[in-house]
C-alpha cells in the first residue's frame, strides 16, 4: 500500500510538472519572441544610416580629406544633425586605419572622434565583408551599446567605414518589470545584457583562454572580470532553443527557454521560477497520495469487511453446531439428572428405611406377642365351649394381622421407585401414613403430633406413596431436632390451607405452578431451636445436614425438594411471619390444591399412631 501510495504520488507530481512546465515554456516562447521581435526591429531601424552617409557630400569630402580639422567640423556637424533625428547613441566614420574622422558628439566627453579604433572586430569585418556588427562596452565613454558598421562607399574601393552605436540598455530595464529572470548572451556565452545587474558580463561557463585573449583584445567587456555564474544545466548538451531546460542558479531551479537572435549569434534567456509549477505539481502528488490512500483504505476496509463477514458466518456456524451440540449435551445431561435424581429418591427411601428398621422392629414385635398370647387363648377357650369369647380373640387376632399388613405395606412401597403423574392426593391420609412410620420414636420421645388443623377433605396434586416420603422426612427431621428439647415441651405440628394465590416460587426461585390457581400451603413446624442462619442458604444441598456424623447423609430436603417440584410445587423453609407461636422452625409446602376423592377418603381405617 505504501508502495502504490507513493507511485500515485510520485505519477502525479511527474505529470503534473510535465504539464506546468510545458505550459511555463509556451508562456515563455510567446514572451521571447515578442522580446526577440522588439530587440531585432530596434537594431533594424538604424539599418539605413550608413547607407545615407554614402550620399553626404560632406561625408565624401571627409573620407577624401579624413585628417582635415574644417572638414571633420562640417561631417561632425552634419552627423549630429542627422542622429539627432534617427536617435542612435552615437554615429561615426572611420578612415580606413581605423581613427574616427568625424562623429555625431564631436567636442563632447567620451566622444570616439580622433580615436583610433582599429582593434574592434567590426571595423575588420567592414573592411573585409562591407559589414560588421559588434556588442561591446565604450572604450571612451564606458557605455555598453550594440555597433553597426558599413564600408564606404559600398561596391568599390573602401575609404571609410560609417558606423552606429545603439544603446539596448531601455530593453534590460524594461526586463525587470516582468517576471521572471531574462540574460541576452553572446557567441562567447557571456550575459551581455540581464535584467539583474549583479549577472552582466558573467559568462554561463568558464571561457577558454583563446576567448579570453579576444576579449581582451577587443576590449569587448572593458574591464569585468568575467567571474562565471553558478550555473547548473540539467541534461547533456548546450543550451539551445526546444524543450524547457532545468537551470540551477544562485540556490534556485529555473526553467530555461531560449530562442536566436543577431543571424543566430546571440541566444535570449528566459528563466521562469519553477517554485509556483513544483508547488502545484506537490500538491497534486500530496492530492494523488491521498486519493490513493483513501482508495487504498476503502479496498482494505471493503477486504476487512469482507473478511470479517466471513469469519463472522464461520463463527455464527460454528456457533451454531456449539449450540446444537450443546443442547444434544444438555438433553443427554437433564435424562442422566433425571435419572440420577430417581436414584437418589429411591436412595433416600432406601436410607429412610433403615432408619426405622428399629422402631419397626418393635411396633411388629408387641402385636406378634399379642398374637400369640390370643391364637393359645383362643385354643383353650375353645377346649372349654367358650365359643363367643373364642369368636371375640380370633377378632382381636384379624385386627392385629390387619394392623401387621399395613405396616409391611408401607415398607414395600416406600422403597418402590414411582415415576407415576401427580394425581388428587388426601393430605390426611398422606399425614397419617407418614406419622405410622415415626410412631415409635414419637411415642419414645413423648411428642405430641398435633395434626388437627389438617381438613379431612383436603386433597392436593401428588402421588401418594412420595407425597408420604416428604411428610415422613420432614416429621422425622422435626423429631430429631426436639431431641434436645426438655421433655413436656416437644410437639411437632402440621397445618394446611387452600388459598388462590399467584404462581409460587420454589425453594430455587423457579416458578411452581400456574398464575391463579388454586394453593394448598402445608405448614410442618415443631418447637426445637431454630436454624441458624448461615445454614438456612444451604438446606437443600446435597449432603450438607445439621445433624451429627452418621445420623443424616444431607439428601433428605434436597430429594424432598424436588420431589415437590415434580408435582408442580414448592418446598421452603417458613418465613418468620408463617411459623405459629412457639415454634423454633418450620417448613412450607405448597402444591396445587385438588377435589377430595370420596373413594379415597373412604378407604383405609384411620388408626392412631
Amino acid at each position: 500500500m505504501l508502495a502504490l501510495v507513493a507511485l500515485a504520488a510520485w505519477g502525479a507530481y511527474a505529470l503534473a510538472l510535465r504539464i506546468g512546465l510545458d505550459r511555463l515554456g509556451e508562456a515563455a516562447d510567446h514572451r521571447l519572441d515578442m522580446e526577440v521581435s522588439r530587440i531585432e526591429a530596434e537594431l533594424a531601424r538604424f539599418d539605413y544610416l550608413p547607407a545615407l552617409l554614402e550620399t553626404s557630400p560632406q561625408v565624401q569630402q571627409l573620407l577624401a580629406s579624413p585628417f582635415d580639422p574644417a572638414l571633420r567640423a562640417q561631417a561632425s556637424h552634419y552627423l549630429h544633425a542627422l542622429n539627432a533625428i534617427a536617435g542612435a547613441e552615437t554615429l561615426y566614420v572611420l578612415e580606413p586605419g581605423g581613427v574616427a574622422a568625424a562623429a555625431s558628439d564631436d567636442g563632447q566627453l567620451g566622444s570616439p572622434a580622433g580615436q583610433n579604433l582599429s582593434y574592434r572586430p567590426y571595423l575588420r569585418e567592414a573592411l573585409a565583408g562591407g559589414r560588421g556588427r559588434f556588442y561591446g562596452i565604450g572604450v571612451t565613454s564606458r557605455v555598453p551599446g550594440y555597433y553597426l558598421a558599413y564600408a564606404l562607399p559600398r561596391g568599390g574601393p573602401v575609404r571609410g567605414v560609417a558606423t552606429v552605436k545603439i544603446d539596448l540598455r531601455p530593453a534590460a530595464l524594461a526586463w525587470r518589470q516582468l517576471p521572471g529572470e531574462m540574460l541576452l548572451l553572446d557567441e562567447h556565452q557571456v550575459a551581455i545584457l540581464a535584467s539583474r545587474e549583479d549577472w552582466k558580463y558573467r559568462p554561463i561557463a568558464p571561457l577558454s583562454p583563446a576567448e579570453r585573449a579576444e576579449a581582451a583584445t577587443s576590449r569587448r567587456y572593458g574591464d569585468a572580470p568575467l567571474t562565471p555564474l553558478p550555473w547548473r544545466l540539467a541534461g547533456a548538451g548546450p543550451l539551445e532553443p526546444g524543450p524547457v531546460r532545468e537551470v540551477r542558479l544562485d540556490g534556485r531551479i529555473y526553467a530555461a527557454t531560449v530562442h536566436r537572435l543577431d543571424a543566430g549569434r546571440w541566444r535570449l534567456v528566459l528563466l521562469s521560477d519553477e517554485g509556483p509549477v513544483r508547488a502545484v505539481a506537490a500538491a497534486a502528488g500530496a492530492g494523488a497520495a491521498l486519493a490513493a490512500a483513501a482508495l487504498l483504505l476503502g479496498l482494505l476496509v471493503m477486504r476487512q469487511r469482507r473478511r470479517l463477514v466471513r469469519q463472522q458466518l464461520a463463527s455464527r456456524a460454528a456457533l451454531q453446531a456449539a449450540n446444537d451440540s450443546l443442547e444434544r449435551r444438555v438433553q443427554e445431561r437433564t435424562a442422566e439428572l433425571r435419572a440420577a435424581q430417581a436414584e437418589l429418591v429411591h436412595a433416600g427411601q432406601l436410607a429412610v428405611l433403615g432408619q426405622m428398621s428399629a422402631g419397626m422392629v418393635h411396633e411388629l414385635n408387641q402385636p406378634l406377642a399379642a398374637l400369640n398370647t390370643l391364637s393359645d387363648n383362643a385354643v383353650l377357650l375353645l377346649e372349654r365351649g367358650r365359643t363367643e369369647d373364642a369368636r371375640a380373640n380370633l377378632g382381636r387376632i384379624a385386627q392385629l394381622v390387619n394392623r401387621l399388613g399395613r405396616l409391611t405395606a408401607q415398607l414395600k412401597v416406600f422403597a418402590h421407585k414411582r415415576t407415576d403423574p401427580p394425581v388428587p392426593v388426601l393430605l390426611e391420609r398422606a399425614l397419617r401414613e407418614a406419622a405410622l412410620l415415626h410412631a415409635p420414636r414419637l411415642r419414645e420421645l413423648g411428642v405430641d403430633l398435633r395434626t388437627g388443623a389438617v381438613p379431612a377433605a383436603l386433597a392436593v396434586m401428588a402421588e401418594e406413596t412420595r407425597l408420604v416420603q416428604v411428610l415422613a422426612n420432614l416429621v422425622g427431621n422435626a423429631a430429631d431436632a426436639l431431641a434436645e428439647v426438655p421433655a413436656g415441651t416437644r410437639w411437632i405440628g402440621v397445618a394446611a390451607q387452600c388459598v388462590p394465590t399467584a404462581a409460587p416460587l420454589g425453594n430455587d426461585g423457579a416458578p411452581g405452578m400456574a398464575d391463579g390457581a388454586a394453593l394448598c400451603r402445608i405448614v410442618v413446624a415443631n418447637s426445637g431451636p431454630s436454624i441458624p442462619p448461615a445454614a438456612q442458604a444451604r438446606l437443600f444441598e446435597p449432603f450438607f445436614t445439621t445433624k451429627p456424623a452418621g445420623r443424616g447423609l444431607g439428601l433428605g430436603l434436597m430429594m424432598s425438594a424436588h420431589i415437590i417440584q415434580a408435582f408442580g410445587g414448592s418446598l421452603r423453609l417458613a418465613r418468620p411471619g408463617e411459623m405459629p407461636e412457639g415454634a423454633g422452625a418450620a417448613f412450607v409446602i405448597e402444591l396445587p390444591a385438588a377435589d377430595a376423592d370420596p373413594s379415597a377418603s373412604a378407604s383405609a381405617p384411620r388408626d392412631e399412631p
